[in-house]
């Protein structure tokens, strides 16, 4: 029997519950973590204007040009974030925006990566002294999953450490939503985004990681917390897999997903179609990865290793500490996910004090789920610290299935 990590009854993390058509569950949501809604929009013009140049109304602007590529892809979705902002007191355009984060900041990395092929002479060793630096986003989580092989009766497993800026841990919710039109979901969440990591009531867990190519220019496209609330949407590994097939994709990322039945995917996804989707299968049943490309045919340049240097070493302690086939449990994971080698870039991430306040990162939570037993785990905060609180999800797949939506179809 897979051991299981201890339950905080206090319970930290605001949660949030919704239910009805798209509109209806957007408007619940912005209107109970109003407060933080709003807290999230402020906090990323701070962030923006530092990694992009970028003032507020050059923000929504940009973040408007992404409204066709959604509808297209999925209205609903959009009827989500007009109900958040109606429920939170802000513009479309302010939810938006903080939804296409990603395509903000990382675009702006990409445009900063000292490539020699941009380079109309061989770049100098050493910047002059008054070359200011470049800022860099903190590296975006550690991820794990284990599938059992077939005939087993063991658990299959998914979870990850999510690490990012430290404002997030003031505007994180728990978002619980009951669909009328798919699967029944929970996320853990920034307040204001559609979705992050979770599971849903057909079984399918999600984990993901933070990626950047040379191709992240920020062209507007299907964003990826979009794409991350589309995958929360399927009953199956492969329907994932079509999601990600149905558009052109704006940001890289790497998506982990795990079914209760077994099945197991990492899909890396540099910008563009179906052509620049990299599926890597389990190693003995485990599938580890961090922020930098692990696929030997991508086609653009890997920029990650160059924006998250810290992904090598993470990646290194997880393959050194996984559990093998003989003690697959979350325990296991549980003290991988604390792990402080390389301290401060350590799995379990802490704040480099040397860097400017608005590029410190560290973990903001740390999740864990038996997909099997539909039970999850969160610790508000670096694992190190954080006590984890066991969900009620007794209510997850209470009511009968309902259809949902296939790959590129719309909802609500």
């Amino acid at each position: 029997m897979t051991s299981t990590p201890p339950v905080n009854e206090t319970g930290a993390i605001p949660r949030v519950r919704v239910e009805g058509t798209s509109y209806e569950r957007g408007r619940q949501y912005g209107a109970q973590a109003k407060d933080r809604v709003r807290l999230s929009v402020q906090a990323y013009q701070r962030v923006f204007a530092h990694y992009a140049g970028w003032d507020w109304p050059q923000v929504r602007r940009a973040a408007t040009a992404f409204e066709a590529p959604i509808a297209g892809f999925r209205p609903g979705y959009l009827e989500e974030m007009r109900g958040i902002a109606d429920g939170a007191g802000l513009d479309l355009a302010d939810v938006l925006a903080i939804n296409v984060r990603t395509e903000v900041m990382y675009a702006a990395e990409a445009r900063h990566a000292p490539l020699a092929s941009r380079a109309p002479h061989p770049p100098t060793p050493h910047p002059p002294a008054s070359q200011p630096s470049v800022p860099r986003p903190p590296a975006e989580c550690s991820a794990f999953a284990v599938a059992p092989a077939p005939g087993q009766a063991r658990p299959t497993l998914i979870g990850q450490n999510w690490d990012w800026l430290l404002h997030s841990a003031q505007t994180l919710v728990i978002l619980e939503a009951r669909q009328d039109d798919g699967p029944d979901f929970v996320t853990v969440v920034e307040a204001g985004l559609l979705a992050k990591t979770g599971l849903n009531s057909a079984g399918l867990g999600l984990v993901t990681n933070a990626l950047v190519t040379e191709t992240d220019t920020g062209t507007p496209g299907l964003p990826y917390h979009v794409l991350l609330r589309a995958l929360l949407d399927c009953s199956a590994v492969t329907e994932a897999l079509k999601v990600l097939q149905a558009g052109t994709r704006s940001s890289s990322a790497n998506y982990l997903l795990a079914h209760q039945g077994g099945a197991a995917l990492d899909i890396e996804a540099a910008p563009g179609d179906f052509t620049r989707l990299y599926p890597l299968l389990p190693d003995h049943g485990v599938l580890l990865h961090t922020n930098h490309f692990l696929s030997p045919g991508l086609h653009p340049v890997d920029l990650s290793l160059w924006s998250m240097p810290s992904s090598a070493v993470r990646l290194q302690r997880l393959r050194a500490g996984a559990p093998g086939p003989a003690d697959p449990g979350l325990d296991r994971f549980r003290a991988l996910l604390a792990d402080h080698a390389d301290y401060p870039y350590s799995i379990c991430a802490h704040p480099d004090p040397n860097l400017h306040p608005l590029e410190q990162g560290a973990t903001i939570a740390s999740v864990l789920m038996d997909l099997t037993a539909r039970q999850m785990w969160v610790a508000p905060g670096p694992p190190c610290q954080a006590a984890y609180q066991q969900l009620d999800l007794s209510w997850l797949g209470s009511r009968p299935a309902r259809p949902h939506a296939q790959a590129g179809a719309p909802l609500g």
